[in-house]
């Protein structure tokens, strides 16, 4: 994810004392939230785990603030940031309740908030201090916060999340009997990890702070969620399955939770409980009014339809996607709505309807580059480089705009982005030796960084990728080296295993040729019959027993 947020965000600048408790709760009604109202009605908090956050506030605020700490422990940052909100009226002496707000505002701390919810976290926790907690504990989180908040518009997000993990570490040590402190600590671990570290350092000093809390607090919703997220990466994904199994049972009522587990389960190319915890998440999604959610879920879920060549339920899916409206202003909505149908066309190696995918008018540089780098390798791969040429030039300007906006991560994807579709224009030009560094340059460059935590993979893998070029030119040594690695990184890919069989079999070891046309033909048992690549995985093993 990888999450969701949870709606939009709500005008909270403030005027002192009831003023601004009642202006809060005007523009709270006006951006909506009444809809929360229904929601937070109808959710049964026993549905979303247990989560108990000592404050000083009344015993009527202390109920309200745990139920908030409930929704934001599964990012449902509409819901927390409106039940925060309630702890005031019950309680407006609850300092502590104004960090909750702004911390709901920051939405999923994977991905940089809008400008607007820093603005108007930034006016909350100044009120929070102005109005002042009962202890010096809640006064530390608050400053805590802060940290995330000051000069918002002019340092980079970067710059602020790896400050935040430093205050974070400064609290938890402070309160090291707090398992709440200790919590946010580690989630921030994850959030300020670099993407080049491939030791995982941050993710595993995560994970041993929250694996006794997890044996202590097994229905703890933010453990088990955080603890997916900070094993969501290929050589350390299987310490996550247990949090994975179990998170969907804490927080059922969550679409969330329903749809975090696949997190795991992408990574260990467990396809079919991906598909069933996606589907849950965005019918539950869908149910709740909750399109952010719903998108997310179902970008998971054409993924992993693709890799078992079930294309029509991913075509399915996707034409559902676009009837779906309300999410566009965040991320992960955006992405998938980019990003699945270049799966879509790429995968299945449709390549026509790659070079004449749309691009989302409006979205962000590094959602509009999925589309453009589609656009590209679908025009090289039909011999038209110059259409190629011209989409390239398109995600050059989109990554020196993110490279502008000190964007390093997406900046630096984007630029592996314009390598890939490079190396590919290269070799519809008949420059096969260039065009095959340039593709080794790209997979190697791709393999130095990271996923996002919010998408399920690239569309395409660049390694596999190279694994496909090498095999057209008759590489089949090297390019079985390639397609195993991929399988390495990113287990059960379906076009992963079809190109080391195929590589196997031109090399002449019709044993591993074996091995992998059997595992085609296994993932792809429910298949779809027009993928050429499973058809003739279930021909060799028909030829060779």
């Amino acid at each position: 994810m990888t999450g969701t947020h949870r709606g939009d965000s709500h005008s909270v600048v403030a005027r002192a004392g009831k003023s601004f408790r009642i202006a809060l709760a005007a523009a709270v009604l006006a951006s909506g939230a009444e809809l929360i109202d229904q929601a937070t009605a109808q959710t049964n908090p026993e549905r979303l785990g247990t989560v108990s956050f000592e404050t000083s506030c009344s015993p009527e605020a202390q109920k309200l603030f745990d139920k908030a700490m409930l929704y934001q422990h599964s990012f449902w940052y509409r819901a927390s940031q409106r039940t925060f909100e309630e702890v005031l009226k019950k309680d407006p002496d609850c300092g502590i309740a104004y960090w909750g707000i702004a911390l709901s505002l920051l939405w999923n701390p994977h991905v940089p908030p809008p400008a607007k919810n820093l603005a108007d976290g930034a006016a909350v926790l100044t009120k929070g201090k102005t109005v002042g907690a009962k202890t010096q504990r809640e006064r530390d989180y608050l400053d805590a916060l802060w940290v995330m908040y000051a000069d918002y518009d002019k340092v980079d997000h970067r710059t602020r999340i790896v400050a935040y993990s430093k205050a974070m570490e400064q609290l938890a040590q402070r309160y090291r009997d707090d398992d709440e402190a200790q919590i946010h600590y580690a989630l921030a671990l994850n959030t300020s990890a670099s993407p080049a570290d491939k030791t995982y350092a941050n993710q595993l000093k995560g994970g041993a702070l929250l694996e006794p809390i997890f044996q202590r607090k097994p229905d703890h919703p933010g453990v088990a969620h955080y603890l997916i997220h900070l094993y969501d990466y290929p050589p350390i994904a299987e310490k996550g399955l247990d949090a994975a199994r179990r998170y969907a049972q804490i927080a059922p009522a969550a679409a969330h939770a329903q749809h975090m587990p696949s997190h795991i389960f992408t990574r260990l190319g467990l396809w079919d409980d991906s598909i069933r915890s996606n589907a849950e998440s965005a019918r539950v999604a869908k149910e709740d009014g909750e399109a952010g959610d719903q998108l997310h879920a179902m970008d998971y879920l054409v993924y992993a339809n693709l890799q078992l060549g079930q294309d029509r339920k991913a075509k399915a899916v996707i034409d559902e996607m676009v009837t779906v409206k309300g999410a566009d202003a965040y991320f992960p909505a955006g992405y998938a709505l980019a990003a699945s149908p270049a799966r879509y066309a790429i995968e299945r190696g449709d390549w026509k309807e790659a070079a004449v995918l749309p691009v989302r008018a409006g979205a962000p540089p590094h959602v509009q580059a999925i589309s453009y780098w589609a656009r590209a390798l679908g025009a090289a791969r039909t011999g038209d480089p110059a259409s190629a040429k011209a989409d390239i030039a398109k995600l050059a300007e989109l990554r020196d705009k993110l490279r502008e906006a000190k964007d390093a991560y997406w900046a630096e994807q984007v630029d592996i982005q314009c390598q890939v579709a490079t190396a590919w224009v290269l070799y519809a030009e008949g420059k096969y030796d260039e065009a095959l560094k340039a593709m080794s340059a790209a997979a190697d460059a791709e393999d130095r960084s990271e996923k996002h935590p919010v998408t399920p993979g690239v569309p395409k893998p660049a390694r596999e990728l190279y694994g496909v070029m090498l095999l057209e030119r008759g590489n089949a040594g090297d390019a079985l080296v390639a397609f195993e690695a991929t399988l390495k990184k990113e287990p059960n890919r379906l076009a992963a295993y079809a190109g080391a069989a195929k590589a196997a079999e031109m090399s002449g070891d019709k044993a591993k040729a074996r091995q992998h046309f059997a595992k085609v033909t296994t993932i792809a048992a429910g298949a779809d019959e027009d993928r050429a690549e499973i058809a003739d995985a279930r021909q060799f093993l028909v030829k060779n027993p």
